[in-house]
């Protein structure tokens, strides 16, 4: 690649800056001083773009860019995924009266199930998702809406929230924990899937709830408040968030997932980019034999209807998934490769063409006088 450069030097001479004549009551001049960085005179280096070096960066990045991402491309349509609408908006839908007569008022659960099919069997391990669309989890008041020193166990916090968390910051006179408005709109649906062998058996199908939040989250993040073992005690004096049926520290029987360390709970207060996300909810654990984790055939999904979404014309969903290497399944990275190397190689092509048709220049050429 040919470049043009330019080495400054000092020139010498009196700054411009200073006057040659004159004492103290000479005027200043306002020329800016005689120096490289002033005048502009530093080194400058600048590429000349020629034929000999566009062309081959063209070819190189499409032949290196194309295959990535037919590997990308490979590798998320090998991850199997399997994904079900349970929001209940059609009339045929099971959970059709769920959604019509439920909302955050309602005093007891509604329940539905939805059979469904397999058609090839699921490998190693299986992760459930649930889906939420057109929740807007990166709204900025709902965001900020938190108070992170409270969900970190800070007595002085616990008993005076935030006032970022209002409205949802006291309730009939008591600090809300945990406040806010991200914490006020949990999910709170339970899934649980039964799969049915030939011999028509209804067997429930293991979910491991532990280790569905990222480690720092769960460690660094998100503590109880000290001071006491008993959860019930630790938090006496404050209130549940309106929408919650029970209190914090009835999230779990376990004390390990209790309180604000609730995997439920980590997961659902790292909040979302876009309205239509998903977040993990169980992970169905790779048998120790040969026998596939989720076997095709027949299952039926019991849900407790708990969460309503139709006041903001959400959809909701389930959804079962591998993952590979580079993560859940996920086509536009491989897709995006593609093109980007296949514009680059189809650039290069038609530049080289350019370039041999129209480029008349000879080499043997002698320099004019």
């Amino acid at each position: 690649m040919m470049a043009s450069s330019y080495n400054a030097k000092e020139e010498d001479g009196h700054h411009s800056g200073s006057s040659s004549h004159g004492g103290p009551g000479a005027m200043k001049s306002k020329k800016p001083d005689n120096t490289a960085f002033k005048q502009q005179r530093l080194p400058a280096w600048q590429p000349i773009l020629t034929a000999g070096t566009v062309l081959p960066a063209f070819f190189v990045i499409g032949l290196i860019f194309i295959p990535i991402g037919i590997g990308l491309f490979v590798t998320s349509n090998n991850i199997k995924e399997f994904e079900i609408d349970y929001t209940g908006v059609e009339v045929d839908s099971p959970c059709y009266n769920c959604a019509k007569n439920f909302s955050w008022n309602s005093t007891s659960s509604c329940l539905c199930s939805v059979n469904f099919t397999l058609d090839q069997p699921f490998e190693s391990n299986v992760y459930m998702y649930y889906g939420l669309s057109n929740f807007y989890q990166n709204h900025r008041r709902y965001v900020k809406s938190r108070d992170d020193s409270q969900l970190n166990g800070v007595e002085s916090n616990l008993r005076q929230p935030s006032k970022e968390c209002e409205p949802y910051r006291t309730s009939e006179g008591l600090p809300i924990a945990p406040c806010g408005a991200i914490a006020n709109s949990l999910f709170n649906d339970t899934l649980t899937l039964y799969y049915y062998p030939q011999n028509g058996t209804k067997l429930p199908v293991p979910l491991t709830k532990k280790g569905i939040a990222w480690w720092t989250d769960k460690h660094v993040k998100f503590r109880n408040p000290g001071g006491s073992a008993n959860l019930s005690i630790a938090f006496q004096g404050t209130a549940k968030p309106v929408n919650w049926r029970n209190p914090v520290y009835q999230l779990d029987e376990d004390p390990e997932n209790n309180g604000f360390i609730n995997e439920d709970f980590i997961v659902w207060m790292r909040t979302a980019a876009l309205p239509t996300f998903r977040k993990l909810y169980r992970i169905i654990q790779k048998k120790p034999n040969t026998t596939p984790t989720l076997s095709s055939g027949k299952y039926v999904l019991e849900i407790t209807y708990n969460y309503p979404v139709l006041s903001f014309d959400g959809r909701k969903r389930m959804i079962l998934s591998t993952i590979s290497w580079m993560g859940g399944k996920n086509p536009f990275l491989g897709i995006a490769y593609i093109t980007v190397g296949s514009i680059c190689f189809f650039l290069g092509v038609v530049l080289l063409i350019i370039h041999h048709k129209y480029d008349t220049r000879s080499n043997s050429a002698e320099i004019p006088n």
